[in-house]
């Protein structure tokens, strides 16, 4: 079968008995693929790599060695809950990274997306192979690829690793849900025994906020997105929307608008709401938000976050917008 091609016969997973029946199956595969060998896996914390995360330690135990990157560009509080989940919860062989000032370092000035995603990227995979020299057996990277990874990889997501793996890398790919839709990726999750609130947390790019930072990344503009960014999830957790909307996030594009502030005229930066529905995330629909959410929402992240004046909305669908800014 080739790899690169769901087959149209392949049955969706919608069933904990027809996810039960895939992780069997991907269990026998991945103990026959790796052996005795061990597997490195960058464990972002994120819905895939959680998933294939929880899948390779039921199938090879401590032969898998998650290692979670900081660079600097994760969600409010994402890395201490990767720890407390995975570190503390499933007693994985964990390794944490903190190489946020590294990153930041080399997006220093940058601001054309496609150099910013492909630093990113690259950067990962150097942090992967100074990992994995550290230890010994390691001859398998782990990914999270999931099917629309693979349709979209030639020149749309050029920061993926599908499309950016450089030649010379010295291990194998494990891949165990890259024929999947993020849905299917969801039902295997709870299948697995992972926590409900990390199955369906927000999807989150690789080069997490470093696409949402739009433009030159600077370090308080990017603690503001940050910040504004947790608030909306916070709120949508409150409205019972968080379940019901598919992605949305907080994007701070590198452009400043007066606004007042405490009684003040502040020349502050403007935080853009994108929310959004899909099945394959190959098209999106707009997410119509009520108005006294939006309120609500506004009112927090331009008092409680310093240095946003405005609060903006999107509702571009796709096509013609792509999910992310950048």
């Amino acid at each position: 079968m080739d790899t690169n091609v769901r087959p149209e016969s392949m049955q969706r997973i919608t069933t904990k008995e027809l996810a039960d029946a895939f992780i069997a199956e991907q269990v026998e595969a991945v103990r026959a693929q790796v052996g005795d060998k061990k597997v490195l896996l960058a464990l972002s914390g994120g819905v895939d790599s959680s998933v294939v995360a929880a899948l390779l330690i039921k199938a090879i135990g401590k032969q898998l060695v998650c290692v979670h990157v900081n660079h600097g560009l994760m969600r409010k509080d994402e890395s201490e809950q990767v720890i407390k989940i995975f570190g503390e919860g499933l007693d994985a062989n964990l390794i944490y990274v903190d190489a946020t000032d590294r990153f930041l370092g080399l997006l220093e000035g940058v601001s054309d997306p496609e150099q910013k995603r492909k630093i990113i990227g690259g950067e990962f995979i150097k942090v992967f192979d100074e990992e994995s020299a550290k230890l010994e057996g390691i001859s398998f990277l782990a990914q999270g690829t999931i099917y629309p990874d693979i349709l979209e990889s030639d020149g749309v997501k050029a920061h993926h690793n599908v499309g950016g793996l450089p030649e010379d890398m010295d291990m194998q790919l494990v891949e165990p849900v890259k024929l999947l839709y993020k849905d299917e990726v969801r039902v295997v999750g709870e299948a697995l025994g992972l926590p409900h609130n990390m199955v369906y947390r927000q999807p989150f790019p690789g080069p997490g906020l470093g696409v949402r930072c739009l433009g030159a990344i600077t370090r308080d503009r990017l603690h503001a997105l940050r910040e504004a960014d947790a608030i909306l999830r916070e709120e949508f957790d409150n409205c019972g929307l968080a379940e019901k909307v598919w992605q949305y996030f907080v994007a701070v594009p590198d452009m400043t608008a007066v606004g007042v502030i405490d009684g003040k005229r502040l020349d502050g930066w403007c935080a853009v709401i994108r929310a959004v529905n899909t099945v394959d995330a190959m098209t999106a629909t707009i997410e119509e938000i009520p108005y006294d959410v939006l309120h609500k929402i506004t009112a927090r992240i331009t008092s409680e976050v310093k240095g946003i004046s405005r609060v903006l909305m999107d509702i571009t669908p796709k096509p013609v917008g792509t999910i992310e800014f950048e």
